[in-house]
């Protein structure tokens, strides 16, 4: 069998891992975001997909995954008992259905890095605020300040208080 998987989470920390149906782990990831990766499945049988968050917050993770069949030898039919036709059809069907997964995933892709870009301008645009809000109230200090505090002059070096 032939998988083309695909995976995704809003943050970095998803732990996720493939096992085999005899127990051995296929495909292992340790705190990402996603992932896509294609799998030969080597013996029949259940194979297990496994999601952990080792962080206590909840994760929505997306998850796609594509199920092709390759036919063992023996399973092949000869060339004289298949129609060209047929043969070709179920190519264009498989590049098909190939082609619905990288979109998927591009999809999934677009969508998390939208997310990252709205999230980062926000702070930008509230960094910003901050600054501007900073910059006015420093402006008003200097100008306020300097009257409630005495004028001092300078005469041959020497600093003196003027007198009112």
């Amino acid at each position: 069998m032939d998988h083309d998987i695909f995976w995704s989470s809003d943050h970095p920390g998803i732990d996720f891992t493939v096992t085999s149906p005899e127990g051995n782990v296929v495909h292992s990831l340790k705190g990402t975001s996603g992932d896509k990766f294609e799998l030969k499945a080597t013996k029949s049988g259940i194979y297990k997909f496994c999601f952990h968050n080792p962080i206590t917050t909840p994760e929505t993770v997306s998850f796609y995954l594509h199920v092709g069949h390759i036919p063992n030898e023996h399973d092949l039919a000869k060339d004289e008992h298949l129609d060209p036709i047929h043969v070709k059809i179920a190519e264009l069907r498989e590049a098909l259905e190939s082609i619905i997964t990288e979109q998927k995933y591009l999809k999934a892709r677009d969508a998390r890095h939208r997310n990252t870009n709205e999230s980062t301008r926000k702070r930008v645009v509230i960094y910003t605020l901050l600054e501007y809000i900073l910059f006015v109230t420093t402006s008003i200090l200097q100008v306020g300040l300097p009257d409630r505090q005495p004028r001092l002059y300078s005469a041959g070096g020497l600093l003196f208080e003027q007198q009112p």
